[in-house]
């Protein structure tokens, strides 16, 4: 671990310093800057339980946070973000304490003004991101314990995309735009089909998963065997399912702006067949 240097203290939770590798760092960490001075060196052992900002965009953003959170509920979302770290035990791109801090800061004045935020894909989520959700889950337990705010549900699933976007190292726009997809093609699939599917079902959790899947077969232009004896027979036997499934492929195509390969109408074929005959 390089020698840290404090220049700043910003607040009780946060530290400007300088790094002999990145040159200046915003150092994060419940209760650093207490008693603090510019020149001190921070100690190896103290700096392998704080989080350090490199990125300079990154530092700017949170700079900017800062005045608007006061002390304790900053000390929260960073033993919040501590518990992501040790529960997910995996590198986690650092722009999440920009994103999470705004996102809690803005989800708590909205709801101190009575204007909660509604999830409309929190099932989705909870489908999607199972692992995550639950990790999301303690947090706003957490946030709840420990302040006197109380998050609601669909908080979970809103911090469940935040905690996937870092653990996965990509944006989280990109990341919702999936779970978006995911409920559009679902809300497709009981149309067509003229069923209402049972959210907390296994077969809806198989469901989404294998749209998951396919997506990301998709973005890696990942080619699957195509058998075409049961395309037939589907086609022949299935033909509501089938048409549904290039339906489906299609709206995929459009979202993803890449090319879906003929063989995963087959098994969205299967998948779908499987869903009316139990909703028969």
């Amino acid at each position: 671990m390089a020698l840290l240097e404090v220049k700043k203290v910003l607040n009780n939770n946060v530290i400007i310093a300088r790094h002999e590798n990145y040159d200046e760092v915003v150092l994060i960490g419940k209760g650093i800057g207490f008693g603090r001075k510019a020149g001190e060196t921070i100690q190896n052992d103290l700096a392998e339980k704080m989080f350090v900002l490199k990125g300079v965009k990154e530092q700017e953003q949170y700079k900017k946070l800062l005045p608007h959170i006061n002390n304790e509920m900053l000390g929260v979302v960073i033993s919040a973000i501590e518990l992501i770290r040790e529960r997910t035990n995996s590198f986690l791109n650092e722009h999440i304490h920009v994103a999470l801090t705004d996102h809690i800061l803005f989800a708590v004045n909205r709801l101190m003004r009575g204007l909660a935020i509604r999830n409309p894909f929190l099932l989705e989520t909870k489908a999607l991101y199972p692992f995550e959700y639950e990790i999301a889950r303690e947090v706003v337990q957490m946030i709840n314990d420990e302040t006197n705010v109380s998050l609601p549900e669909g908080e979970i699933g809103f911090i469940a995309l935040h905690i996937h976007s870092a653990m996965v190292n990509k944006d989280l726009s990109e990341v919702n735009r999936h779970s978006q997809l995911i409920g559009g093609l679902t809300q497709t699939i009981e149309r067509v089909l003229d069923v209402t599917i049972n959210k907390d079902s296994i077969d809806y959790m198989r469901l989404v998963r294998h749209l998951r899947y396919t997506i990301e077969r998709v973005l890696r232009e990942e080619r699957v065997e195509e058998p075409e004896k049961i395309a037939k027979l589907l086609k022949e036997e299935y033909p509501l399912c089938y048409n549904l499934s290039w339906k489906l492929i299609k709206m995929m195509q459009q979202t993803l702006r890449k090319p879906v390969y003929d063989a995963e109408a087959v098994y969205l074929t299967m998948h779908l067949q499987r869903i009316q005959n139990k909703v028969k």
